[in-house]
């Protein structure tokens, strides 16, 4: 502690911590290590490659691959996704179980292994 810090500290001058950006640094270190653990739900990543699947609210997940972004939106009234910047098509048949399997993989080890539940 710097003289100066230890002044403040002793008069009780201490500037309070941002808790917005502490908050927004532990949210975004979360997801990186849920994001580890859902890249590995789909197998083996070629060499150079990239994956990421991670839930980043309630209801919204990103599956992002070799620099193309799919963001999945579950609705009251259905699961959508958006590919890059269009717009959201609905999510349906053998898509959607597919979806629904890997969120509830995803769920289950995100669960176990960073929140030991």
């Amino acid at each position: 502690m710097s003289k100066l810090n230890l002044k403040q500290h002793l008069l009780g001058q201490v500037p309070q911590p941002n808790y917005k950006d502490r908050r927004r640094a532990v949210e975004k270190n979360l997801i990186n290590a849920e994001s580890a653990l859902g890249r590995t739900l789909f197998g083996y990543i070629p060499a150079g490659g990239s994956r990421e699947f991670f839930c980043l609210k309630k209801n919204v997940w990103i599956w992002y691959e070799n620099g193309l972004t799919i963001r999945y939106e579950v609705r009251e009234y259905g699961v959508f996704k958006k590919v890059g910047d269009g717009g959201y098509n609905k999510v349906t048949g053998e898509e959607l179980e597919h979806f629904t399997a890997a969120t509830k993989a995803y769920l289950e080890l995100v669960k176990t292994r960073i929140y030991n539940k």
